[in-house]
């Protein structure tokens, strides 16, 4: 059966959908194939086809036994009819043209729903699963459960099992898998990056744990949502990523994501585990499964560079930004937003904002945002708020209207002053999350409403917890109709700083993610801190995605005293270029900023924005050491065209470092390759660099200071 035609994409059966007996799905990155057994998968192949010039790479070693995905319940043993659907093109207007094809398995008590989603530009096929019992099925119970499905129960069960499983782990199931693999590549590194958000409460917001796996160590069980392969003889791997909240708030918990399973001989066993969709108590029927599709994966395959890391980084990244797609004008921007100075909405009122907006364009920016205060609703964050969290219309039926005494001639003749400043603007708006966001569609409404009689392009989403999948569900319908009615054009900033809430990776093509409050008076911002979090965090989540500040660093001085690292020491500039591989926010009243400080930032703002749409189309890389305040380190987008060189970015940061020079590595990037004679070509900060193949040469003449640089290899 052909695909519908999309680049390089395929998506096809062999045989028609009733008797189909194989599912195929590749681009030029990759290609997987699944044998199909009575509307079941079991993965038979998976080829990364860029790991090797000469021949492609097996990862699947032999065919699986269990089928996968496999939902939280057991599989009826009933007959199961096949469909399959194909559709191509943008699936939202936010997202990267796809080919997407949907499998239908249907029985008597249970229907079984595969989702497929292929980009030209990704190495892998995200893949989402909805079990739900049929339209035609009554209550039953499981006295017809298959013998697999009876295996099952005795393993949840924790029923002992004394003999060794068989080579390839026998045809006992493994309940609410996403993928079950077996491989034969001896030496594999296993890295489980775990996240934090909640930033109000954390700072470390990665950490890494790596095994090289041995067989005594079979049987690891891991939680997270991202997970690394690593065969260090072929320098190539896979990437397992769950679409899903953080473990520690995922509405629908489940213990173990990833599972090393146990072996004594033969080849490495894996599953990667949970859709989220609902683990029916045992017993129960397919009916009681909770409604709706699960959380969606893929798996992405990547080869070489600097162990992997690059390479890596590089798949992710492309991926992420198939979801989201980069638009120039609306993306990368320079958003202002008062909160940071602590005043509250103390100074929320017209006369505040008139200035703020020159105050904001003289500066650089590109986005005035209202933080918490425009509204006539009062929250516990507001001066004489109330403790509410949620059902604001209770308390207010008019609770997200412009409050009229701030704002006596309304918001439109400070929209319109923006807009003649070359400002978009944006506002602070608190879904309410109380009965599960049951009023997901007046909130969406209300957005709306702002968009199209004010212009507001731009909102930061806040104060919300999902603690449900319905919940999740509505909050995912609330911001999707914002987008599919304004045609993608509304932006949001998603906070993630406290709450239950989406996270890194809970709605990946949602706008910036609003990762820190930091604040002076609280002793609690440092520039290497924030950097650090950037650093940290851009291998595995595409900096296009944070949105991270600098603060008016002549605020408090008192509470840093003789702290060699305080913001004070710091120049605006360095402050503005730590954030600037990222989304800016400057998060302080710009009208109270010294006019040096303006002036500082506004200069390099006026570089940075004649390059941040090459930077964004780059690999965004960490280059040097950790930041931590007395490190060289720094960043790198990197943009390589294969067989004729390419073009990208450093930045480059000299922290309280005693030495004057430092020599790193370039990251060794797939198909970046560098000319006898590059050039480089430094735009801004202090310093000079030089790159000798892939060595880069840096010289910056004073700590706490950075360099900005062209390169064209």
């Amino acid at each position: 059966m052909p695909s519908t035609p999309l680049a390089d994409c395929v998506i096809r059966l062999a045989g028609d959908a009733p008797a189909a007996s194989e599912l195929v799905i590749a681009n030029a990155h990759f290609e997987r194939r699944w044998r199909i057994d009575n509307g079941l998968l079991y993965a038979t192949s998976l080829l990364d086809r860029a790991a090797n010039a000469h021949s492609d790479v097996q990862w699947i070693s032999e065919p699986v036994k269990l089928p996968a995905p496999y939902p939280a319940s057991p599989v009826p043993d009933e007959p199961r009819v096949c469909a399959f659907s194909l559709e191509s093109g943008q699936a939202t207007p936010w997202e990267e043209p796809s080919l997407r094809a949907t499998l239908t398995a249907t029985g008597r008590t249970l229907t079984l729903t595969y989702r497929f989603q292929l980009f030209p530009g990704a190495s892998g096929v995200s893949i989402q699963l909805e079990a739900a019992a049929s339209a035609s099925a009554k209550p039953t119970t499981n006295a017809t459960k298959s013998a697999a499905g009876k295996a099952a129960d005795a393993s949840a069960a924790g029923v002992p099992v004394e003999a060794p499983p068989s080579k390839g782990g026998g045809d006992k199931p493994i309940l609410d898998a996403l993928e079950h693999f077996v491989s034969a590549a001896p030496h594999l590194r296993l890295t489980q990056v775990s996240f934090r958000d909640r930033s109000d409460h954390h700072n470390e917001l990665v950490a890494e744990n790596t095994w090289l796996l041995h067989p005594s160590e079979a049987g690891l069980q891991l939680a997270g949502n991202l997970f690394v392969l690593h065969d260090n003889l072929r320098d190539a791997g896979l990437i397992f990523l769950k679409e899903a909240p953080l473990p520690h708030v995922r509405p629908a918990p489940n213990p173990v994501d990833f599972h090393v399973l146990p072996e004594w001989i033969g080849p490495w066993r894996w599953a990667f585990l949970g859709h989220g969709n609902g683990a029916p108590a045992s017993g129960s029927t397919p009916d009681t499964l909770v409604a709706g599709p699960g959380y969606r994966w893929i798996v992405l395959t990547y080869s070489g560079g600097s162990g992997g890391r690059a390479g890596c980084t590089a798949a992710l990244q492309a991926y992420q930004r198939h979801l989201r797609r980069y638009t120039p004008g609306q993306d990368a921007r320079f958003l202002v937003n008062y909160w940071g100075d602590r005043s509250r909405d103390v100074v929320v009122n017209d006369a505040f904002y008139r200035k703020e907006v020159d105050a904001a364009a003289d500066l650089g920016g590109d986005v005035l945002q209202i933080d918490s205060g425009w509204h006539r609703g009062r929250l516990a964050d507001n001066v004489n708020g109330k403790n509410i969290y949620d059902n604001f219309r209770g308390e207010d039926p008019n609770f997200w209207d412009l409050d009229k005494n701030r704002f006596p001639h309304g918001l439109e003749p400070i929209i319109a002053q923006a807009k003649a400043r070359g400002l978009a603007f944006g506002l602070w708006f608190a879904p309410d999350s109380g009965d599960d966001f049951a009023r997901w569609r007046e909130d969406a409404d209300r957005m709306l409403e702002l968009h199209r009689t004010l212009g507001v392009t731009y909102f930061k989403i806040d104060y919300m917890a999902i603690r449900s999948r319905l919940a999740e569900r509505r909050f995912h319908q609330m911001v999707d109709a914002v987008r599919e009615d304004t045609a993608g054009a509304v932006t949001f900033d998603m906070d993630i700083t406290a709450g239950e809430r989406p996270g890194y990776f809970g709605q990946m093509s949602l706008g910036p993610l609003f990762v820190e409050n930091r604040y002076t008076d609280w002793h609690r911002y440092w520039p290497h801190h924030t950097l650090r979090n950037l650093w940290k965090l851009s291998p595995w989540v595409d900096p296009r995605r944070l949105r991270l500040e600098l603060l008016n660093n002549t605020r408090n001085p008192q509470r840093y005293p003789d702290d060699p690292l305080a913001p004070a020491r710091y120049s605006p500039a360095y402050l503005f270029a730590s954030v600037m591989f990222a989304q800016p926010l400057g998060w302080f009243e710009a009208q109270n900023l010294p006019l040096e400080y303006r002036a500082e930032v506004a200069a390099l703002v006026k570089v940075w924005r004649h390059h941040r749409d090459a930077i964004f189309a780059g690999t965004i890389l960490p280059l040097g050491d950790e930041p931590d305040g007395l490190s060289w380190t720094g960043l790198a987008s990197l943009s390589p065209a294969p067989g004729s060189g390419g073009t990208g970015y450093l930045l480059l940061f000299r922290e309280t470092h005693n030495a004057p020079d430092w020599a790193g590595q370039l990251p060794a990037l797939p198909g970046l390759e560098i000319a006898k004679h590059p050039v480089c070509t430094v735009l801004a900060g202090h310093g000079t660099i030089a790159l000798r193949g892939q060595t880069i040469e840096a010289s910056i003449p004073h700590q706490r200071q950075f360099l900005f640089a062209r390169i064209e290899y």
